[in-house]
């Protein structure tokens, strides 16, 4: 049996996996990122976190410790095989957790970025499993990506996170946690959709995920609505012809929070890409993650 860890910028999921990347079950916990100041207190809070998740989910499972054979754990930034490292939103720059963890579960530990993760279960599991030449983008609190060329994963020998969220689209854009200004997912993420929506449709700043999406299916007729979309999407749409524009992907697939918008967004994205695209004649697909939110706990454990 293995235990598939998912840290994000607002929760860590941890899922036991069993064959042919079958989800058995989960437990997650949501992340304060306001609460966490310093490091010491990110290391502590993770670890506490993933321990708690394992031992519930081994007494709700009828498991033991013995049981676990391997550990993967999906990290943002650009981790080692052994270490959480350069982790912006947690302010972690190098955290050497496998080592814990080995000693604790006396199971194989390996740790791979997030993005990769849950690109590589779409990619066998999921809304991606049918084509050669794709790309993965999370799309949650950051931007996440994996990119596939004739069916392999695409991994550059010294940047593991190959993070496209991090490249520059507006140099005088907003300041991003990486320190850079304008970055991809600055404009992309769902964290900053919901920051726009709360602050221009003067919607609750307490108001949760589940309640955004649905005022915005129920107002995405009104005026103020359709704007903040409309504005939104250029600005993925702009990121997402650089993206298309290099790879020449068949399809991308939208995982994170975004994917739950799917029926909204991607109709527009596509149509707004058309006047970003070099290629007029490119043809691709876009779909949403068809493992959703658990695609980096299945990836973490196979990959």
């Amino acid at each position: 049996m293995k235990i598939g860890i998912d840290i994000g910028g607002s929760h860590i999921a941890t899922g036991i996996i069993e064959k042919n990347g079958n989800l058995k079950a989960k437990e997650i916990r949501d992340v304060e990122i306001k609460s966490i100041k310093t490091e010491k207190q990110a290391q502590k809070f993770i670890l506490d976190t993933i321990e708690s998740e394992i031992n519930d989910l081994l007494i709700k499972n009828d498991y033991e410790i013995g049981d676990i054979s391997k550990i993967g754990i999906a990290v943002p930034g650009n981790p080692t095989e052994t270490a959480i490292k350069n982790t912006v939103n947690l302010h972690i720059k190098k955290f050497e957790i496998a080592k814990i963890l080995e000693e604790k579960y006396s199971a194989k530990i390996k740790l791979k970025n997030d993005g990769k993760c849950a690109g590589y279960a779409e990619k066998n599991y999921g809304a991606l499993k049918k084509y050669d030449d794709c790309i993965f983008l999370c799309i949650g609190t950051g931007v996440g990506s994996a990119v596939f060329l004739n069916g392999e994963l695409l991994e550059p020998k010294r940047n593991p996170g190959f993070e496209l969220g991090h490249m520059i689209i507006d140099k005088n854009g907003i300041e991003c946690n990486c320190g850079n200004r304008g970055c991809f997912e600055t404009f992309a993420s769902m964290k900053r959709f919901k920051k726009e929506a709360i602050r221009k449709l003067k919607l609750d700043k307490n108001i949760k995920s589940d309640e955004m999406q649905k005022y915005i299916r129920e107002n995405i007729g009104k005026k103020e609505v359709e704007k903040l979309v409309t504005e939104y999407l250029d600005n993925v749409s702009i990121g997402l012809a650089n993206i298309i524009n290099i790879f020449e992907p068949e399809a991308i697939c939208f995982g994170g929070s975004f994917s739950y918008y799917g029926d909204i967004f991607l109709p527009r994205l596509k149509e707004n890409l058309k006047k970003y695209i070099f290629n007029k004649d490119t043809k691709y697909e876009l779909v949403s993650a068809k493992l959703k939110n658990d695609a980096g706990i299945i990836g973490a454990a196979e990959i």
